[in-house]
């Protein structure tokens, strides 16, 4: 039977007891994590947010407190009065370990019924169980300790940017659709039948026009929606710390955000991090890395070795080559102990993860002959040459992706670049090297739309220089686009924005709108710009990922309180669902769902 607290109230959290607390009567409450009936003796574990404490109730505490003890199972919600006492026996695993609360009351505020899985850190449970009875798993102390990061984490983030002088402005969540880049979440207005409200993928435009009201620096803790396929580090909504900063270049937005993660690294995870940090220009972060979020906590670097198979035998690297693609290598070392069966998993590898065909491996044996899979076509010379260019020893084993598209052979590489490097364990852990990947470029093809889209987006500045190739030879484009790169995460990107309403027109021609869906989608802004607009540019961080890395989780599911799954659904509100038909009624909208939904995945 629940009873009520009455004119109780708690003395101080559970794990907050002290030793100094000794011979004091304190009132303590929260869930029963554990109780152990021993006859003469009843020991409860209790448990809140702030740590467990013992309660023990013995031959001194009364009768009927006793037998309501006897009824207390796990999770259940008590309160308990009592003198704090010395622990006879000493628990060095626990905060409270050296002292136990002598129970001569007791209350039960809350009945449970038994849970589908133990409240407790390194349960063994699949995660859409968890995701399902999400209010359960957020009991368990090691998901506390995630969620009370990321409040430590927030509150270092707000912290700096006041000192800063930034100033933190909310901006609207119901806004008008621009369809550019992921797909918008819709909301239908019941005042304007027929039209919807949108919202938002991040508060771009609405922070570009606070710099042109004169704001000079904002920042917010800004929830964001994109209608996208989900991934580890993707949600349907998510949390961004957003930045914008009036009348800046790259670098006054670089330095600023160097000094914002130097402090929070420090406060955080007391690590000092030396800045500036390394900046890499896009093409030659995919030249030497295969990526545009290189991860420099290992080598192992990409090299072209194009020019040495132009006159080759072996068809496949030698056609690749001349079709305009690129042979790009990796030297592995002391890959010489690499087995069949660990090369033929490799090139499995990048058939299924890449688009590449395939891998070619060639190395050299104990007596200096090249050997491998394309060993008959390469001799030792050519092993040597590229071990020189590579700066690697005669042990190192050469690994080999060749594609018409040299794009492709390096994403691939790149790809296949950290698969070894996590097989091999050569990531070294505790390890954060930062950099900035920069000069991204503007423009990138879209086989699905057949047109040039923003590689960022359409209010990115192009590099001055590269203007006059707007409409000669755009793809060569570069914009003032930054990229903030952690262990080979994207952990935030921005960019210079346009400020002037010419070259802002130029960009919507680049990308194929006409002048009058140019008007109807962005009209609001380009009238903003007829009105004086200071150069200014900005970053975004997303703090679940910001979070996930701090805290090395793979998933952001693990930082959120309650994320949704691959199919963007919530497993324990059954959300989306069915609206009652006069909600429907009320919003002129009829609904046709001929297919069953989605199964959900995590």
């Amino acid at each position: 039977m629940s009873e009520s607290m009455g004119t109780w109230r708690r003395s101080c959290l559970c794990g907050d007891v002290t030793e100094a607390m000794i011979g004091q009567e304190l009132t303590l409450m929260g869930w029963c994590h554990r109780q152990r009936d021993l006859g003469g003796l009843i020991f409860i574990l209790l448990r809140d947010i702030a740590g467990e404490v013992q309660i023990i109730l013995d031959d001194s505490t009364p009768e009927d407190v006793r037998a309501k003890a006897a009824d207390v199972r796990s999770e259940y919600v008590i309160a308990c009065r009592g003198v704090l006492r010395e622990r006879s026996a000493v628990n060095p695993d626990m905060k409270t370990g050296t002292v136990e609360l002598l129970a001569k009351e007791l209350r039960i505020l809350s009945e449970s019924k038994t849970p589908p899985f133990y409240i407790e850190d390194d349960v063994d449970v699949n995660e859409p169980l968890r995701l399902q009875y999400r209010f359960l798993d957020l009991r368990r102390p090691a998901m506390q300790r995630k969620l009370v990061a990321r409040h430590q984490i927030t509150r270092i983030v707000r912290e700096f940017f006041d000192r800063e002088g930034f100033l933190d402005i909310e901006t609207p969540t119901l806004i008008k659709s621009t369809p550019e880049g992921a797909r918008d979440y819709l909301v239908p207005s019941r005042v304007f039948p027929g039209k919807f409200f949108a919202l938002p993928q991040s508060p771009q435009l609405f922070k570009q026009l606070l710099m042109l009201s004169g704001y000079n620096k904002y920042m917010q803790i800004a929830r964001c929606y994109r209608d996208e396929d989900l991934r580890a580090d993707r949600q349907p909504e998510f949390t961004q710390i957003d930045i914008e900063m009036a009348f800046v270049g790259e670098d006054d937005v670089m330095e600023v955000n160097e000094r914002f993660i130097v402090e929070l690294m420090q406060r955080f995870k007391g690590i000092e991090v030396k800045r500036p940090f390394r900046r890499i220009p896009w093409r030659e972060a995919m030249a030497r890395f295969g990526s545009d979020k290189p991860d420099l906590r290992f080598g192992m670097e990409l090299y072209d070795v194009s020019d040495l198979v132009v006159e080759s035998e072996f068809r496949a690297f030698r056609s690749a080559v001349q079709e305009g693609g690129a042979l790009v290598a990796i030297a592995v070392p002391g890959g010489r102990d690499l087995s069949r069966r660990e090369l033929d998993s490799l090139s499995d590898f990048v058939k299924s993860a890449t688009k590449a065909k395939g891998l070619a491996w060639i190395g050299l044996d104990e007596k200096g002959e090249s050997h491998g899979s394309i060993a008959r076509f390469f001799d030792a010379e050519f092993v040597k040459e590229v071990l020189r260019r590579v700066n690697e020893d005669e042990t190192a084993k050469l690994l080999l992706i060749a594609d018409a598209d040299a794009q492709v052979a390096e994403e691939a590489a790149g790809a296949l670049r950290l698969e070894v490097a996590r097989r091999r364990d050569m990531i070294p852990e505790g390890m954060f090297e930062f950099c900035w990947v920069t000069e991204f470029p503007l423009f990138e093809w879209s086989e699905e739309n057949q047109r040039l889209v923003a590689k960022h987006h359409p209010f990115t500045a192009p590099v001055e220089e590269d203007i006059p190739l707007l409409n000669k030879d755009p793809l060569r484009v570069r914009a003032h686009a930054y990229d903030i790169v952690l262990n080979g995460t994207e952990l935030g990107g921005g960019s210079i924005r346009i400020h002037q309403q010419d070259l802002q027109k130029r960009m919507f021609t680049c990308l194929g709108f006409s002048e009058e869906k140019a008007q109807r989608q962005f009209g609001f802004l380009l009238k903003a710009f007829e009105y004086g607009v200071p150069p200014h540019g900005g970053i975004a961080y997303g703090l679940d990922r910001l979070v996930m890395k701090l805290l090395d989780e793979d998933s952001i599911r693990e930082v959120i309180a309650f994320p949704k799954v691959q199919t963007s659904s919530c497993l324990m509100t059954g959300a989306p669902d069915r609206v009652d038909e006069g909600q429907l009624e009320e919003l002129k909208l009829k609904i046709d769902v001929p297919t069953k939904p989605k199964s959900a995945k995590v």
